[in-house]
């Protein structure tokens, strides 16, 4: 496999064009793509090669798309096939980057184009990005730009007493608690260590104290994601001999840190280890020299860590007939609206009977 030739993008330079992926790269192609996401600020674990390798997607048909200014990579978007959805990233995890010296308009359209070209047929598709600056591109196509809430995300170059200082004054007194019982965190290294987790995460999903959607995968999915140590690592917390509790991260090496997913054990949260678990991650993090970490949402518990709440953009295509999820999510939108502006009482009892709450 080598670079697509001869792709040109229409209104743009002749040197313009885009390539794209549906396995991991050969070599040649593999070393532009790290060239490219060398210039770019904080890449993620999704923008780099290794997305090909992570056995969580196994199933779907997964794509990358690489902007292309001669040969040189200027933009990486990445994606999968999901019946009649192509689907870039989740509220939570944009899967789009652009090098710093490219005019983002450029290698937009450029992605822009090859993404509709995978996506053939697909009624719906949709692409999640950090960019604070529209995505032209993309909105002159028909996509929808929708604002969503975001992660909250660490600057972790001042060092773990700097973000020590910034976490909520109760965050700070439980990790104190934390450190004086018998919890400790540590990497997984052995197989006994990844099956733990599996089982706390089995009997996590089957708690009654909230609702988790959280796709279920094989052992043998699990194992295989954690060997992946280069990019993904698993923290575990463990009292008295027993692990309770577990997190794991993902990252592009040097670039960006994101919290991946966590699970623990209704009967030990009194410790606190989950509190734990992310002030040990930052601590190592620090040390690795990771500059930004996102804890990959933006609910109460991990405001507590400080940080800066950093939007995320979606824009979305619609192919539908009437455009079934544009006109379901306005439906959704003007419903929530409504409930704003009723009495708090009544606005929280509907919001129960209808499974909201």
């Amino acid at each position: 496999m080598s670079f697509k030739e001869g792709v040109q993008v229409s209104g743009l330079p002749q040197q313009m064009n885009y390539s794209i992926l549906h396995d991991f790269p050969p070599p040649e192609v593999e070393k532009a793509w790290r060239d490219g996401l060398s210039r770019v600020d904080c890449p993620s674990h999704y923008n780099g090669p290794e997305f090909f390798l992570d056995p969580l997607y196994r199933g779907t048909q997964r794509f990358a798309i690489l902007a292309l200014n001669k040969q040189a990579a200027v933009g990486v978007l990445t994606g999968a096939h999901f019946g009649d959805e192509v689907v870039c990233g989740l509220p939570t995890r944009p899967q789009v980057c652009f090098s710093k010296s490219v005019d983002p308009t450029a290698a937009g359209e450029a992605l822009t184009q090859g993404l509709l070209e995978e996506a053939g047929r697909a009624t719906v598709l949709a692409v999640y990005s950090w960019s604070t600056t529209p995505l032209q591109a993309f909105e002159r196509r028909g996509f929808r730009l929708r604002k969503f809430q975001g992660d909250v995300v660490l600057d972790l170059t001042k060092g773990p007493g700097a973000v020590f200082q910034q976490l909520d004054k109760k965050r700070r007194t439980s990790l104190r608690q934390a450190t004086k019982t018998n919890l400790s965190v540590f990497q997984a290294s052995s197989r006994e260590d990844v099956l733990a987790y599996y089982e706390i995460q089995a009997r996590w999903k089957q708690t009654s104290r909230k609702v988790i959607h959280y796709p279920t995968f094989s052992v043998d999915q699990f194992e295989q994601r954690y060997r992946l140590r280069e990019n993904i690592r698993l923290f575990l917390a463990r009292h008295e001999g027993k692990i309770i509790a577990g997190a794991t991260i993902r990252f592009f090496p040097g670039g960006l840190l994101e919290y991946a997913n966590n699970a623990s054990l209704d009967e030990f949260l009194h410790l606190r280890p989950n509190d734990l678990l992310v002030w040990k991650v930052i601590e190592w993090a620090c040390a690795e020299g990771f500059p930004r970490f996102s804890l990959g949402g933006a609910h109460l518990f991990l405001r507590k860590f400080g940080g800066t709440v950093i939007p995320i953009h979606r824009y979305r295509l619609d192919r539908t007939s009437l455009r079934q999820h544009d006109l379901r999510e306005a439906l959704k939108d003007a419903a929530r609206g409504g409930l704003r502006r009723l009495p708090a009482p009544v606005s929280k009892t509907i919001r129960r009977l209808m499974g909201k709450d």
